[in-house]
Order: C-alpha cells, then structure tokens, then sequence
C-alpha cells in the first residue's frame, strides 16, 4: 500500500494529475474509514489540477473545494505526508479562484507538491 501512496504522489509531484488520480484510487477501493476519507481527499485535489490543465475551471473549483474539505478533517500529517503544507498551498488557490480578478490580473499560484512529513 505504501507503495502505491508513493506512486501516486511521485505522479501529483510531477503534475501527471490523471495518473495520480489513478494510483490513488486503486488504494482507495481497498481501504475503509479515515483512510477512504483522508485517500478521496488526495483523489480529488489531483482531479481537481487535472481540470485545471485542461481548462475546465469550474470543475476545478468544485473539486479543490470537495477535496480541501476532506483533507482539512486530518491534522498537520498523514500516512507520511506534510498536510499542513499542502492545505497551505492549496488555500492560495482557494484565494485566487476566489478573487474576480484572478483571471486577467492576477497570476496563479505556484502548483502545489505533496512532501513528506518532517521534509523542507
């Protein structure tokens, strides 16, 4: 399983969204409780920057907001994983979609990253 959560990241990391989306669902229909919970958080953020690529904006908005409120059920770490800091970069998003002028004035945020707890 850890090794598939890995996977999953290395492809979010590398901004391969859909992929990321796949590799983590394949964890997600095994598993129950908080961790479907905490996994369908992960799932979403990646389909949401995959909306993202393609221009789809709305469908971006909506998945990002699905995921963060998953995601912010988990305190700073999961399974390994820096949340604080990606709830940090993904609220910069939230921000920006949120500012009417985010789509001719403003430039977007950097692409987030999923780090390792612990990690710089």
């Amino acid at each position: 399983m850890e090794e598939t959560l890995s996977e999953g990241i290395r492809l979010f990391n590398t901004q391969k969204f859909f992929e990321a989306h796949e590799a983590l669902e394949v964890l997600w229909l095994k598993v129950g409780g908080d961790e479907k919970l905490f996994l369908h958080g992960l799932i979403q953020v990646a389909a949401a920057f995959h909306h993202y690529q393609r221009q789809n904006r709305a469908g971006f908005r909506s998945l990002l907001e699905k995921g963060w409120g998953k995601l912010d059920r988990f305190g700073k770490s999961r399974d390994g994983l820096d949340l604080a800091t990606l709830r940090r970069q993904l609220q910069r998003w939230r921000d920006y979609l949120g500012d009417p002028r985010s789509k001719s004035l403003s430039a977007p945020p950097p692409v987030p990253r999923i780090k390792k707890a612990g990690k710089g």
